[in-house]
């Protein structure tokens, strides 16, 4: 019988660990500990094991499916989303030091690479990338389907992050209102 990649384990435990830099597409699920310790890279997958964004300090994950348990433990930077179809994500990840926030679903140009804001367009890009790279069938299906798919999704936010995010923005802010004499 054919393999269907989106329910299955296809890249192994610890995939990505230390990435600093880059994106990677995988059309299927992930083993333990994908993305620990991510520290720049941008990744989507269709599912994850157990740990997975464990001690991550930047970058961007999306899964596209289920997660194991302990999500996010020691996340102390970067982002993720987790599409939540059985609203079982509450309980799978580790709240000590990240938050869920629902999408921004703005449509504020003015800082594209402000995490804070922008995640409908940051998710829709990134899915999309991935239909290109992979041919994924249920990027495809998330895509013809968006804005249904759209609240199922939850964003992952690193507290400490946030608070540092929002204070460097707020500066930017200030020193483009400011007239320069």
């Amino acid at each position: 019988s054919k393999i269907i990649p989106e329910e299955n384990i296809i890249v192994g435990n610890t995939v990505l660990y230390g990435g600093i830099t880059g994106e990677c597409y995988f059309n299927g699920i992930a083993g333990e500990r994908f993305a620990v310790r991510n520290s720049g890279a941008t990744a989507v997958v269709e599912g994850s094991g157990d740990h997975c964004c464990e001690y991550m300090t930047g970058g961007i994950v999306v899964v596209l499916g289920k997660v194991g348990r302990n999500f996010g433990a020691g996340m102390s930077g970067g982002i993720a989303y987790v599409l939540d179809e059985d609203d079982k994500f509450k309980s799978l990840y580790n709240p000590e030091m990240i938050e869920l926030e629902e999408i921004n679903i703005s449509d504020n140009e003015a800082y594209t690479e402000n995490l804070l804001i922008n995640d409908k367009e940051r998710l829709k890009s990134l899915i999309k990338n991935h239909h290109r790279y992979t041919g994924s069938p249920k990027a495809k299906r998330i895509l013809d389907n968006f804005e249904n798919y759209l609240p199922k999704f939850i964003k992952i936010m690193p507290t400490e992050y946030k608070r540092v995010l929002i204070q460097m923005y707020s500066n930017l802010d200030k020193s483009k209102s400011s007239v320069k004499g």
